[in-house]
């Protein structure tokens, strides 16, 4: 009897022909931590911290037992010391974590060829068609994680799906060191047994937005009509409506284009004087610019983010005409974006700049216009 993978749903091939499609969402366990866990015996088994000790650091990863004291990322390290007395702080090696995601992604190009990255420690793996003719992806996914473990050291879980909202869910279910699968039969139930504020891509504020409008669950999102959620969500209404009923036909993308780049910095004394403001913008577009310079990309779009003493963050966005030519432009409309902000009755606590809107270098090259702020 031929084995049937639950995961099956139908998606077009290259040839034109219908094929079941199989997604796996692989996600590594703490995985900043665990590699530190891993190159440093003395710090297993004990709550681990990746970021800086320091009044004002933040907190870059967690191990499992920081974890358990409500450790978690990006809460600043005060707080995280207060909750987890014992905690201990290891700088972040990212160059280290570079390596070992290199490693894990040659792992991943061992069955196909489909690998969308997300970050160091996850991605997205469409098998429909992989390179070991492995029929049923949850085989696929419990030899990924085996080679993992062997060649890392580090425990990863997975989730299958037939979508990649529902992978990117199902990941998460038997975490850490687990993997679980939501099937096209069980998938719509899923979803409508979830609250939204777990629901993959639904921020806090998204979240509290719903809420007051009665929506509580993936079953009140789904009895909400089209045109109601496109009335109150803008744009993202069709995604929810269906999104509520099991539907992703997303395709995994391997050559997704980075979308920005940014740098930030966060300040030891909080920051009331404009002029001392203005003067941290210069060091933050540097590094930005050299990230872009690298990495070839020209945009058009400059972000500037303040958080404030309060933990308050807004943004200020300006969209030139023409690619951002060097850095001294990119420098001037951040510090134009800043400029309004004054004076301030709080202080600064972090600024970050933030380049998007990126175009190919030919067209760049060709079309450069004197820059309009």
């Amino acid at each position: 009897m031929d084995r049937q993978d639950p995961t099956e749903t139908m998606a077009m091939g290259a040839d034109g022909e219908q094929r079941v499609r199989r997604i796996i969402h692989v996600d590594m366990d703490a995985f900043y931590a665990s590699v530190e866990q891993r190159d440093n015996p003395e710090l297993r088994g004990k709550p681990v911290a990746v970021g800086g000790s320091a009044a004002r650091g933040v907190v870059a990863a967690a191990s499992y037992e920081a974890r358990a004291f409500g450790v978690r990322s990006a809460l600043p390290s005060v707080t995280a010391k207060r909750r987890c007395p014992d905690l201990i702080f290891v700088p972040p090696r990212f160059e280290t974590y570079r390596a070992v995601s290199a490693q894990i992604r040659e792992i991943f190009a061992e069955h196909t060829d489909l690998i969308e990255p997300l970050s160091l420690d996850e991605a997205y793996l469409d098998v429909t068609e992989n390179k070991q003719g492995i029929p049923i992806a949850t085989e696929i996914a419990t030899i990924i994680r085996a080679r993992i473990k062997e060649v890392t050291g580090l425990n990863a879980s997975a989730g299958i799906s037939y979508c990649k909202f529902l992978a990117k869910m199902a990941s998460d279910l038997n975490k850490p060191n687990g993997q679980a699968v939501i099937t096209p039969k069980s998938g719509p139930a899923f979803v409508e047994s979830l609250t939204v504020k777990k629901f993959h891509g639904v921020g806090p504020s998204t979240a509290s937005k719903m809420e007051q409008l009665g929506i509580f669950t993936g079953a009140d999102l789904k009895a909400k009509s089209l045109a109601f959620l496109q009335q109150n969500f803008g744009k993202s209404g069709a995604w929810y409506y269906n999104i509520s009923r099991g539907i992703d036909n997303r395709a995994v993308q391997p050559d997704r284009p980075r979308k920005s780049l940014g740098a930030e910095d966060t300040f030891t004394i909080d920051i009331f004087d404009h002029a001392a403001a203005r003067a941290e913008i210069t060091p933050i577009a540097t590094k930005v610019w050299r990230q872009c310079e690298a990495k070839r990309l020209h945009g058009r779009t400059v972000t500037l983010k303040v958080k404030y003493a309060d933990f308050q963050i807004i943004t200020r966005s300006k969209t030139t005409t023409a690619p951002i030519a060097t850095m001294d432009d990119l420098e001037a409309i951040a510090q134009l974006l800043l400029d309004p902000l004054f004076p301030t009755a709080k202080g600064i606590r972090l600024l970050g700049i933030t380049l998007s809107s990126f175009i190919d270098d030919e067209v760049s090259e060709a079309g450069q216009l004197e820059l309009q702020i």
